[in-house]
């Protein structure tokens, strides 16, 4: 089987048995998104969504976040991972955005990068969920699937896999992919025990094919 193959088999696979995938962070506005993608930098999306209602009912725009100082926002979030450095990127973000952008998040993975607290991972999100461009970013789950499956071969880094990841998935696909990859990873395809006896992509998938030989 090539790799044209395998990601073809294992692309069709998700499409039919995952049609719906999708982030399972909570927000209802690009700058609520981005909030939450800051605050998940290795925290989970649940604690996360458990933060960012109360936050992002009082901090619900750019506007109003840039006039908060770190102090503030700490308290929101000090029930998250590194709290104090995100408070800071929190405000630094808000008012580069205030700044530049006129409030607005910008849909370019590049500008995306010059706000505090963001790299390229939480950038490449926000590029795919909010303006479905076909982004991909590359988390810890995102990382070990790809390998475990055969996508990607001895990837070296995220951005590796990035670009191995886009250069073989359809673009239009490229946004759901991102989410097939993370959420297969998080519930089926875990680090320590990977539940490889029901996972319906074991006839494809390279870790699962030397485990059984």
């Amino acid at each position: 089987m090539n790799k044209e193959e395998r990601y073809a088999h294992i692309l069709g696979w998700f499409a039919e048995h995952v049609p719906v995938a999708e982030t399972e962070l909570h927000y209802d506005s690009p700058f609520g998104l981005l909030v939450a993608v800051i605050l998940s930098a290795q925290c989970t999306d649940k604690r996360v969504n458990m933060v960012t209602p109360r936050l992002l009912h009082d901090y619900p725009t750019a506007e109003a976040m840039a006039a908060a100082t770190p102090e503030v926002i700490y308290e929101y979030i000090k029930s998250v991972s590194y709290p104090n450095n995100k408070a800071k990127h929190l405000v630094g973000m808000a008012r580069k955005l205030q700044e530049d952008f006129h409030g607005e998040v910008p849909d370019s993975v590049d500008l995306l990068q010059t706000l505090p607290g963001v790299g390229r991972k939480t950038a490449n999100v926000i590029a795919s969920v909010v303006y479905n461009q076909p982004t991909m970013a590359v988390d810890t789950h995102v990382f070990r699937v790809s390998e475990r499956l055969g996508l990607t071969t001895g990837s070296k880094s995220p951005l590796q896999t990035e670009r191995e990841l886009t250069a073989h998935i359809p673009r239009e696909l490229v946004p759901k992919a991102h989410h097939w990859l993370i959420l297969h990873g998080r519930y089926t395809c875990l680090a320590r025990r990977p539940k490889c006896g029901e996972c319906g992509l074991r006839p494809w998938c390279r870790y699962a094919g030397v485990q059984e030989k």
